[in-house]
């Protein structure tokens, strides 16, 4: 440290610390909740406060960039001040909220009514994808940075998502909007009309041995396959969101090597379940798109490993045990996901590779639980342990085993489809900007204080489209 640098308030130290140059033990040092240096394993800097992780891994706090908040409207199953603490003891400092909530955040002024609301009931900090509204793509050209730099398309409908882009001419002006704007776009890419067609055919499904059939593979590879062509058109950024079948992540591969800027996501449930626990849990693990076969699970696995996939997400969407237990047609999709994202994954990890390095191991949970996300949503200060980023940290201990309960569940919805599973690796502290917000060995949560995070060094966006003809 030269004069220059403040000293620390706080020093974390640890024997296995996780950062962009490996594994490597030393000390963080903080102040005002940023990382003022990092430096190695030799005596503890003078600090107001000390916390040691012994041989914990410490890890750069957790990005979810699929989270649904529910809030507005939708607060009787899950609000901030339940889901956020569901984050923090999953390990997860940052999420990124989605806009189907009542009513949905299509514009810049719900996007702030939404903020207001959350203020100060957040342990997390977080950003929000604006919502494509059908009725008006062209918004996007407009999009403030400092607002959102990202916005959801839904391209299928179901019991939570009221705005699906069902037009293939609307679907093309938004991402037309969207290239000229720089807006990353995160898409729901199921085809509509495919299901549409099949339900006519079908029928309503009467059980959950049918579900799956009913909600095809095929209606996702229809639908990346629009969204690769449309890429390919107009350069448009497109992540595609809990992909999960082969056949998608094969295309979306394909693309990527021919150099579209399209990426892909996986959840912690593709990797966690197959259709044969569909059949044997009903609607707990109903989800849209399905949970799919072992052989799908398989291919998204060798994306983990591949590095082919860019970010995990929870898809986090709790639901009321009410709503779960109705009959089949009428069950909402979705479960709650956001606590068991990062012990889920990486209990996974172990049982697949056991002989993998486990520094080689976490190094990849961080890449794309932390690193990825962070430059690929542009979080400033998010996603590693370095000089200059918030000091949102993270002590995992890799080979605890612990059986999850109904008990250890934080979302309001009470329940969770992993409850009776043995996970290795367990979540024991948590800090957000320098302050402890989880401590497992207390059982305690810090403060509400997560802030809004704007996006960093874009400036404002041109009105290109404003005066096409037919968009005024």
């Amino acid at each position: 440290m030269d004069r220059l640098t403040p000293l620390p308030d706080l020093v974390v130290s640890g024997r296995r610390l996780v950062t962009p140059d490996g594994v490597r033990p030393g000390h963080v040092l903080i102040n005002d909740g940023r990382i003022i240096a990092v430096t190695g394993p030799g005596r503890v800097p003078a600090a107001a406060g000390h916390l040691d992780a012994g041989a914990h891994y410490v890890l750069p706090g957790l990005i979810d960039s699929h989270v649904h908040f529910r809030t507005p409207g939708l607060t009787y199953k899950e609000d901030w001040e339940h889901g956020s603490r569901a984050a923090v003891r999953g390990g997860v400092t940052t999420v990124m909220d989605m806009p189907n909530t009542v009513p949905p955040t299509l514009d810049p002024q719900a996007l702030s009514d939404k903020a207001r609301m959350v203020r100060g009931r957040s342990l997390v900090d977080m950003r929000f994808h604006i919502g494509v509204d059908p009725a008006r793509p062209w918004l996007l050209a407009d999009l403030d940075p400092s607002v959102a730099t990202s916005a959801k398309v839904f391209m299928a409908g179901h019991h939570t998502a009221p705005t699906v882009v069902r037009d293939p001419a609307v679907l093309e002006q938004a991402f037309t909007a969207a290239a000229e704007a720089g807006v990353q776009l995160v898409l729901h890419a199921e085809d509509d009309g495919l299901f549409a067609l099949l339900d006519g055919w079908w029928g309503e499904p009467d059980g959950y041995r049918d579900y799956e059939r009913r909600r095809p593979r095929t209606g996702g590879i229809v639908a990346v396959a629009k969204v690769v062509e449309l890429v390919r058109r107009h350069g448009t950024r497109a992540h595609i969101l809990h992909l999960s079948s082969a056949e998608e992540a094969d295309l979306v591969c394909a693309a990527q090597a021919a150099g579209y800027p399209v990426t892909f996501e996986v959840t912690g449930h593709h990797l966690s379940f197959t259709d044969e626990d569909t059949r044997r849990l009903g609607a707990r693990t109903r989800l849209s798109p399905s949970i799919r076969s072992q052989a799908d699970q398989d291919r998204l696995w060798r994306a983990l490993a591949h590095g082919q996939l860019a970010t995990l997400g929870s898809d986090h969407a709790p639901h009321t045990v009410a709503e779960k237990t109705r009959s089949a047609a009428a069950s909402p999709p979705g479960l709650p996901g956001v606590q068991e994202l990062a012990v889920a994954v990486w209990t996974g990890m172990r049982r697949r590779w056991p002989e993998e390095d486990p520094d080689v191991a976490v190094s990849r949970l961080v890449r794309h639980l932390a690193q990825t996300p962070a430059e690929l949503f542009r979080l400033p200060g998010k996603g590693r342990i370095a000089p200059g980023a918030d000091a949102d940290l993270v002590f995992f201990a890799p080979d605890t085993p612990w059986m999850y309960s109904a008990h250890d569940v934080e979302s309001k919805c009470g329940w969770s489809a992993y409850e009776g599973w043995t996970f290795t690796g367990r979540v024991e502290r948590t800090l957000r900007a320098g302050r402890t917000v989880w401590d497992a060995s207390s059982g305690t949560f810090g403060t509400y204080d997560g802030r809004l995070l704007a996006a960093a060094g874009d400036g404002p966006r041109p009105a290109a489209l404003a005066a096409r003809e037919g968009m005024t």
